[in-house]
Formats: structure tokens, sequence, C-alpha cells
């Protein structure tokens, strides 16, 4: 039985128990497809492209398709080559041998939290392997032929695939190395700098220097040292006292001369620095990192994510000026510095490198600042903080008086999302399915990203730090809290990741997502709520800021468009065109000047929007960023039209059936439109009942009063020429049919739902009760 390499739970037959199996890496070594195993992940080699995906191989002979379906941009936009290694899940072994696959968002073994070798036999750790490997090292007989100097290197050779960490210098005594002034051949101490490795005897490596040429030996002895061994204890002890990393002890005097510090008399690096006169200034910052690869810096800063890989730990450092990766390697798949943990205020060494072209520190040395240090870092973390996160000013998108007496609240909403990005937490938007609800979200996005990059070195960091999850529609219930619940609570459990910030657009002002938002609240989540209609009062008891309009004329992609130019002003160009877009009909014209100025006629638009909410309908529950994006800002080639084709098409097709097949009546001179959804539409494909009810209202409506009413199996939505009150018709209709059960249940799509046994009896009291309510 062994142990989970994560967890340390027992496992039978294996290293990762059942709740890790996705936390895990596996390099396959068996030679058929039945060997593997699914909902696990595999390192691969892209082996080609072809028009419905790529074929990844697995091992030599086992290959696998990764669909285009899976892929969370275009194909044509995939930037893999044939023969990159690449990381993807295996979510199906067919009968027939077929393997499906699915991409991955890491892309690296060092964003994973450990890696085993999987083979037909069983499974095997690479340290493992490294272990037997030096076995056969120490039973081999250095040739009598070979110099010294190879000698020492080869016998404290490691494997590189194994350790992804720069080699341990290890400096000589200076009794034995450094010119003494009775000298007269003084001789360059030069370590060497390959880490040498000991089982229990000390491996003492010793240089001579004279007028002859300088000579290398290394001698293995039992507890024997002189004056210029390293004592072993430097090299391999892993205990507390060095927090999990290789000590080394490294000094050089000004005149250039090596010296050495005993490794019995030097003191262990301490775990935390506690000091009233420590320099708490950095050396260098994140920022200017990109400028000293393949130079030791020292920085200070707060650890905001730590990430345990099948080979080094990766701590993310954060300081005034960005965030960065930084290595720090003990032993395979073994927690370094095991006393650091997110949030604590720490002061790093290491040396700058450019790994699969991603900046990453090799950390020589970390320890955490307490007292003054502390202090001083924290200090100009959170000025610094407070200096980036708030935007300058908000400069609304065309002239709406609404827009601009909410400015100070959009700056706070702006200055709330800036901060999460820069403390490292994800930001999370959830909008509404709908062509207004995708273009809000979509702008917020679009001014996000950049932030991220610039941000982050990471090159995934966008699709951790910035989430945009559309809704089925504007009500944020307890089904969806559960699923946003669960996932930051993994990924905070798995990778150490901050709750995020969830930010509703154009979804959660009712009082029918208060358990939702209150949820989210279980756990600390800061959540944020911006709409275009007045907030039901009880949301703010579940949201750290509610911001919301009350203007019939404003919607909430033209909302959005203006926070989205204050969160970013470097995107305020691309933002101009967006708040026409989402609107129907009865678009201000200070949005249709906007959009005409920034090349965008009437025509455009429509094609824009049209195609937007055929696209926010299939798949609903998925963001499609890459497609949303070259819609709304990057479409050249007349995408949005040809789309837009397939919508008016479709809706057309539906809206004659509907007319066919429509109850028309009067009822107090009000005119009165029922349609039975449940007979006469096709419920699973475009449109959805909403969008149907909309243009159906839209063409059947006369100049005076006019309800449109869409009655399904046990709910109706309402379309009204005049403002009415949804609760109230419901609760005026459920004291007439108390058998029925009606309840309002979503006020913005204007639905209302009932027993579908008493189907008839709650239709006729929801039309009595909203024609009473005309004027």
């Amino acid at each position: 039985m062994g142990t989970c390499i994560i967890c340390g739970t027992p496992v039978d037959g294996g290293h990762v128990c059942a709740s890790h199996q996705e936390d895990v890496l596996f390099e396959f070594r068996g030679n058929n497809a039945a060997q593997l195993v699914p909902s696990r992940f595999y390192e691969g080699t892209v082996d080609g492209y072809a028009d419905f995906g790529v074929f990844v191989d697995i091992a030599p002979g086992v290959t696998g398709l990764l669909h285009r379906s899976e892929l969370d941009r275009r194909l044509d936009s995939l930037d893999w080559e044939p023969g990159d290694t690449v990381c993807v899940k295996v979510t199906n072994v067919r009968d027939n041998g077929n393997i499906d696959l699915a991409k991955s968002i890491r892309q690296s073994e060092r964003e994973f939290r450990g890696k085993i070798i999987l083979d037909g036999d069983g499974e095997t750790l690479p340290s493992d392997e490294d272990n037997d490997a030096d076995a056969d090292a120490d039973e081999e007989t250095p040739d009598p032929e070979s110099t010294p100097a190879e000698s020492a290197s080869d016998s404290a050779d490691t494997d590189d695939a194994a350790i992804d960490t720069d080699d341990t210098a290890i400096d000589t005594d200076a009794d034995e190395s450094a010119p003494t002034e009775n000298d007269p051949s003084p001789t360059d101490a030069t370590a060497d700098p390959t880490p040498a490795e000991t089982d229990g005897d000390a491996a003492a490596v010793t240089e001579s220097t004279g007028d002859n040429v300088a000579s290398e030996s290394v001698a293995d002895t039992a507890g024997d040292t002189t004056d210029a061994a390293v004592d072993a204890e430097a090299v391999t002890d892993t205990d507390a006292d060095t927090n999990g990393t290789a000590a080394v002890a490294v000094a050089e005097s000004d005149d250039a001369d090596a010296e050495t510090v005993d490794a019995d008399d030097a003191d262990p690096a301490p775990d935390t620095v506690n000091t009233d006169d420590a320099d708490a200034d950095s050396d260098t910052t994140v920022a200017a990192l990109t400028d000293q690869v393949g130079e030791s810096v020292r920085l200070d800063g707060e650890i905001v994510s730590v990430r345990q890989t099948g080979g080094p730990t990766i701590f993310e450092l954060r300081d005034e000026t960005g965030v960065v990766d930084c290595a720090a390697f003990v032993e395979a798949g073994v927690r370094a510095y095991p006393d650091i943990e997110v949030g604590d205020v720490v002061r790093l060494d290491g040396e700058v490198e450019q790994r699969r072209g991603e900046l990453q520190v090799e950390t020589e040395a970390l320890v955490a600042l307490e007292g003054s240090a502390r202090d001083a870092v924290t200090d100009r973390l959170a000025d610094a903080l407070t200096d980036r996160a708030r935007p300058d000013e908000l400069d609304p998108i065309g002239d709406h008086n609404t827009v601009a007496e909410m400015a100070e609240s959009l700056l706070d909403v702006a200055e709330a999302i800036r901060r999460a990005i820069l403390e490292s937490r994800p930001v999370v938007i959830r909008h509404p399915a709908t062509a207004a609800g995708y273009v809000a979200g979509a702008a917020i996005e679009r001014a996000v990203l950049p932030l991220v990059r610039e941000e982050h070195a990471r090159s995934d960091a966008e699709y951790h730090y910035i989430v945009r999850r559309p809704l089925e529609n504007a009500v944020y219930d307890m089904d969806d809290a559960t699923n946003d619940a669960t996932q930051m609570l993994q990924d905070r459990d798995r990778h150490d990741e901050k709750l995020p910030l969830f930010c509703f657009v154009g979804a959660g002002s009712t009082a029918d997502s208060v358990d939702g938002l209150g949820l989210l609240g279980v756990y600390g989540a800061e959540r944020i709520v911006l709409d275009a209609i007045a907030a039901d009062p009880e949301i703010s008891d579940v949201a750290e800021q509610v911001v919301t309009g009350d203007a019939a004329d404003l919607s909430i992609g033209a909302l959005t468009a203006t926070l989205a130019a204050a969160l970013n002003p470097e995107v305020r160009e691309e933002m101009q065109h967006l708040p026409a877009v989402s609107y129907w009909e009865n678009t201000p014209v200070a949005y249709t000047e906007a959009a005409e100025q920034a090349g965008y006629d009437a025509e455009q638009v429509r094609h824009l929007r049209e195609a937007i909410a055929l696209e926010a309908y299939y798949q609903s529950y998925q963001d499609k960023r890459e497609l949303i994006t070259d819609l709304l800002f990057d479409d050249a080639g007349g995408l949005a039209g040809h789309i837009a084709e397939q919508f008016r098409q479709k809706l057309d097709d539906e809206l004659a059936t509907a007319q066919a097949n429509l109850d028309r009546r009067e009822h107090d001179d009000v005119g009165v439109a029922v349609l039975d959804t449940d007979q006469f539409t096709h419920r699973f494909d475009f449109p959805p009942t909403t969008l149907l009810l909309d243009e159906l209202h839209y063409v059947e409506r006369d100049e005076g009063a006019f309800l449109t009413i869409g009655v399904g199996m046990d709910e109706l939505y309402l379309r009204s020429s005049q403002s009415l009150d949804v609760r109230a018709i419901a609760e005026a209709a459920a004291e007439a049919a108390p058998e029925a059960d009606v309840t309002a249940r979503g006020i913005r799509e204007g639905r209302i739902e009932f027993l579908s046994g008493r189907r008839e009896a709650a239709r006729e009291a929801v039309i009595d009760a909203a024609v009473d309510r005309f004027e």
C-alpha cells in the first residue's frame, strides 16, 4: 500500500488518492490505450492537425484526438506546433481504442502538484527512478584514466529532469583553497558548482594549490573529515532548520579571494526576520526582472499562492509592481519552506531565469519578515495598492444623466475590481446569457484582461484571474451559487488560490438571488451587484456593493461600457459602440452617435446584437471568450453579418408559427395576445421563449394598451406596453386562484410560476390582474 503524494492518504496500488486525481500530471509509458485511466491529465506530444482537431501522442503508438469542440479558442488560433510537449486530459477511452482528449489550462509540469509515471504494470514516482539511477551509479568504478575533476563531476551528477533548480555551489575551506601571505603562487579557488550527494558518509571535496597544476580529489570518508571538507549536512540536510532546502555556505571577500564558512559553524537559515533596523526595501522589483535575467536579486513582498509540483514548490510573490513565480526545490514533489504560507510577507533571494518564455526566480533563500521589517513592506504594498487601484476619473460614454450621477459609485466598483487584480484574487463575472448580458460581461473582461497580463508573469494567468460565467437568467439561484462555491473552495484547497471577487452585472439584483448571494458570503467572498434597474432592498444585506440605476432608457451594456473605460482607459475607444449594441429598441441618440463615430452604422450594430443573441443561446453556460471577442471587437471578415442571417431566419420561422397559433382577445380596452408556448414553440431550439415573446409583442402591439403572454406548462411570461409590477400581479392572481400557487420568479423577465395542474386558472387570474393595472 502506498500513500498519496499530495495529502498522504493511504492508497492501494498507486500514489494518488481519488480526490487528487486531477492535481497530478501523468507520464504514460504503456503501449495500449486500455491502460490509460480516464479523467486524468497526461503529458503528450503534438502529432498533427486535422480540420476537426489535434492529434496528441500520449505514448508511442497511443494517440488521442483533441476535438476542436473541446478547445477554448478557434483551432487555427491554437499556438501548438507538431513536436510540442503539451498537457491534456483523457476524457474517454472508447471500446475501439480511440481516445478522447480535452485541453488542460495547465500547460507545464510545475503547475501540477505532482507527477507520476504510469506504465502497464503500475505507477512509479520520478524520484524512485532517480534513486535507482543513483544506486547504479554508485556501483560503477571510476575510470582511472579520467581526471580527478571529471570523477568529482560524474559522482555528483543529478538528473535535471527531476530537479528543476539551479545547481548548488560548494566552496572549499579557506585554509586549503585561499592563498595566504606566505604563498608565492596565489591560485584562483573556484568551487565546483555540482551538488555533492551523500548517503550517511561525508563526501569531501579538497583542492590543493601550488606551483604545479591544481588537482582535485573526491574522498568518501566515514566521519573523518578534514578542514577542507564541507560537512555533508550542509548539502543534504533537509530538516526544519533549513526550511526544507539545501543549505549553502558561500562568502566572497572584497579582493575576490574565496572564503568558505564551515557548515558546523554556520547558523541555519532563520524562518523569520525580526529586527527593527532591518532594511525592508527590495534590491529590485518584479517589474524590473525582465532586464535582470541571469542576475541574483532580492525581492520583498507577499506570498499570494503556493503550488506544489512534481519538482519544485512554486511561490507566487507579489510586490508593489507585479507578481512573479519563484521556484524553490528540496526534493522532487516535496514542499519547500513548509512554514511559508499564503499571506506571509517575505524576503526572497534568488536568480532570475526565463523558462518557456516566462520569468521565474530560482529561490536560494526565503524568510518570513516580522516586526518593523514586515510593517515596512506591508505599508509599502498598501500604499502602492491604493494608488494603483483607484481610477483617476470616470468619463461616461455618451451623454446620459443617470450614468453621470453614478460616477462615484462606478469608480468604487472599478477600484474594487482593480484591487482584486493587484491582490491576486480572481475576478468572476456573472451575467445573463442574453445579448445585453454578454455585451456587459465582455466589456469588463476586455478591460481587465490587459491588467491581468500586466500584473502576472504567467502566460496562463488570464484564465485563472478573470473568469466570465454566463447565467441562464438574471436570477442567481442556489444552483448557481453552489457551483461557484464548490469551484472557489476547490481552487483554494487544491491550488492555494484566494477567494474571488464576484461581480454580478445585469443579474442578482432581485430578492430571488438573496439565498445564492448569501451562500457566497458565508465563505467571505466579496460580492458586487451592478445593474441598470433598481435593486430590491434585501440585496444590500448580501453584497458589499450594490450599484444600480433606475432609468427607463438605461441598459446594463451602456453602464458597463463606461465602467470598463474607467477600469482601463486604454480600451475606451473599443467601448464606444457597445451601448448601442445592448438596446433592442429606443436606443438613446447619444449612444447611436457614439457608435457611428466609432465606425458602426445602424445595420452593423443590428448585426452585432443579433449575432451575440444567437451565440448566447447555444452553449449558454460557456463564456465563448474568443468568439465573443471576434464578434464585438475584431470582426473584420463579416462574421457578425453571417451569424445575424441565421438569427433572423430562425426567429422569423418561429415567429410565423407563433402568430398562426396566437389567441387574440380584447379585455377592458386592453389588447391581449396569448401564446401556448408549450404547444406551439420548439422549446429546445432557438429562439428562447423570452426572445420570441419580445419579438411577438413588438409586431403584435398597437398604439393602445397591449399585453402579450406566453404560457408554458408551469410558468408564463408577461410583456406589456406599460410598466407593470410583476410581483403585485402575482400576488393578486394568487388571491384569485389560491389553489394554483402563483408566485413571481424572475422580475426582470416578467416570469410567474404556478402549479401545472391549475394552469388554466393561473393563466386567467394573471390576465385579469395584469389588465386591472393598466392606466
